[in-house]
């Protein structure tokens, strides 16, 4: 069986959307969205959809969002991997086959949606700091690194019960990456698609630099 969580804040607008793509793969039941202190209607339109619905009071973080979920899906379900992916359409549910075909083929731990950089409509800053992120990473997991910023990943219940994710923000999917890497877990990648509206990335914030450096730098 697989799970899916989704981390969502003030996603109103496109949750629908995305829980009614996800439902043509995966059931309802096994679909968990974490409310991250969100201020719009959310948490309704989810819970109107009926799919499993975690609320945080206050806005924690992605990565706090994920830990809840993936607690939550370890220890209510026996699903051996859960899927992430984001609330606002940058991660097509259309696209959960190509996971689940690699992941039907065997012999990988987590598989990563890797996005095309060159000749997308990826902002130029961002594919700036994806190519650099991406070979920092690399270097830091011991293993080729595609796309290290893209938070559409395919992830085992093993990973999941052997990592524990400490960091709130966006940096837990890079903690994520290295941990899983350097404990001898396989990482794998499908091409998925370059897709991107107009808000701002929160990559550019010198706090979440900061911490991506932190974690970076951490000792494992």
């Amino acid at each position: 069986m697989t799970a899916v969580v989704i981390p969502a804040l003030n996603a109103a607008q496109t949750l629908s959307e995305v829980l009614s793509k996800v439902r043509r793969f995966v059931p309802p039941q096994l679909i968990l969205v974490v409310d991250d202190g969100s201020t719009d209607a959310t948490a309704r339109i989810a819970e109107e959809s009926g799919v499993i619905v975690i609320r945080h009071p206050v806005n924690q973080g992605k990565g706090a969002a994920l830990r809840s979920g993936f607690e939550y899906i370890l220890a209510h379900t026996e699903c051996g991997c859960v899927f992430t992916l984001d609330a606002d359409m940058q991660h097509d549910p259309e696209e959960i086959p190509k996971f689940i075909a690699r992941w039907d083929q065997g012999g990988v731990d987590v598989i990563v949606g890797s996005r095309k950089r060159a000749g997308s409509n990826m902002p130029f800053h961002r594919r700036l700091s994806n190519t650099i992120t991406s070979s920092l990473v690399s270097a830091r997991a011991g293993v080729a690194i595609k796309d290290s910023q893209s938070g559409y990943r395919c992830i085992s219940r093993d990973v999941l019960s052997a990592i524990q994710l400490d960091c709130d923000g966006y940096e837990a999917e890079t903690e994520m990456l290295i941990k899983a890497a350097r404990k001898g877990f396989i990482i794998d990648f499908v091409p998925i698609a370059t897709i991107y509206g107009t808000e701002r990335s929160s990559m550019t914030h010198w706090q979440t630099t900061k911490r991506f450096l932190q974690v970076l730098l951490k000792e494992y």
